[in-house]
């Protein structure tokens, strides 16, 4: 994806007619801080560019020290923005341009009440999202920690029948808790391994995408068909989230942090999966109540877990789920493509420009 006409003219236009200071918190991808540079050789005088170049985070104060004065703040997901930062930033302050699609880390209310608009970064990391999501997954379902470990402390031994032995997904039932972009594009790299039946919930029925996902599996089916291999009827269904935890051998979470998801998966449901149910986590950590997921691993109610987040996030080295031979865990890699991270940090620096300017922003919350 190459950078987009309408940033290379926000660049332009900011270059010889933006004022005020634009505060960005981290270094961006190599094509993004290219434009940053650019903006940095402005001969115009008109505007200040502060940026966060160290590969520390800045602490809660460097932080509120870094935004002061600032017309535009470009912020990580890791950025608290809440009322303290605004006030710290000062009435002028017109934009936050978050580097995510998530904005659970943003006080939405406090900056809409302020009249701050608010941009974010949906659809450009749904690729390398999903991607993800099915690699947890196969990784969980086929026990890759335990086989990796295998291979590298020498614990590999003469082949063995019963020797880490996963599961496949056959005939089976895949739930999906939010079926927007990410959950939908999961969905639809997952039927061809086998899936049946696939259950949703969320705010609202898609029947749209049920067509769509209807039309992936036809598609396998007819290879299958010709190839001599079995293929089974299919069924996408819009479901409460109790319903889909009861009856779904994997269980996906797809859905954006809030008060309604916040310990979605906690003590009182864990014990409502399937016998031997995999769950998948490429969201956010707090969905997961993490003690839970543990007693679900430990009393093999679960037969394994993949997370891409975890509550508190970085988690500590040694957490029990860490050490877990069927917790696979990846350090919030989601997003982390070249491709996903320039389209990302091209589309927060475009929102950033379009709100200091006052125009509209390309997304926004």
């Amino acid at each position: 994806m190459s950078i987009s006409k309408r940033l290379q003219n926000l660049v332009k236009t900011f270059s010889s007619n933006g004022s005020g200071t634009l505060v960005v918190t981290a270094t961006l991808p190599p094509r993004t801080q290219a434009l940053i540079k650019s903006l940095e050789s402005s001969t115009s005088g008109k505007f200040k560019l502060i940026q966060w170049r160290n590969e520390q985070r800045p602490t809660r104060n460097e932080l509120l020290n870094l935004v002061q004065g600032a017309s535009g703040v470009l912020c990580m997901l890791t950025d608290k923005i809440d009322g303290e930062l605004i006030r710290a930033a000062g009435p002028q302050l017109k934009v936050v341009s978050t580097m995510s699609v998530g904005y659970d880390h943003i006080n939405t209310k406090v900056l809409h009440e302020n009249n701050i608009l608010i941009g974010n970064t949906p659809g450009v990391l749904t690729n390398a999202t999903s991607d993800i999501a099915a690699l947890l997954l196969l990784g969980a379902a086929r026990r890759a920690k335990e086989g990796v470990d295998a291979v590298e402390n020498s614990k590999w031994g003469v082949w063995n029948p019963n020797w880490l032995l996963g599961v496949e997904f056959s005939g089976k039932t895949l739930g999906i808790v939010g079926l927007g972009g990410i959950g939908a594009a999961t969905a639809a790299r997952l039927i061809p391994f086998g899936f049946s039946k696939i259950l949703y919930s969320g705010s609202r029925q898609h029947k749209e995408k049920e067509a769509l996902l209807a039309d992936i599996h036809r598609s396998v089916s007819n290879f299958n068909t010709s190839q001599g291999l079995s293929t089974d009827c299919f069924e996408c269904k819009f479901v409460s989230t109790d319903l889909l935890i009861k009856e779904s051998d994997v269980v996906i979470l797809c859905c954006a942090l809030n008060e309604n998801t916040r310990m979605l998966i906690n003590k009182s449901n864990i014990n409502d999966f399937k016998q031997g149910g995999i769950l998948i986590n490429p969201a956010r950590g707090p969905i997961v109540d993490p003690e839970a997921l543990l007693h679900g691993l430990e009393s093999n109610r679960l037969f394994a877990a993949g997370l891409d987040v975890t509550d508190p996030e970085p988690i500590k080295a040694d957490d029990p789920l860490v050490s877990h031979p069927r917790c696979f865990i990846m350090p919030h890699l989601g997003s982390a493509t070249v491709e996903t991270r320039e389209a990302m940090s091209d589309l927060a620096l475009e929102n950033l420009l379009a709100g200091v300017l006052g125009d509209k922003l390309t997304a926004s919350v």
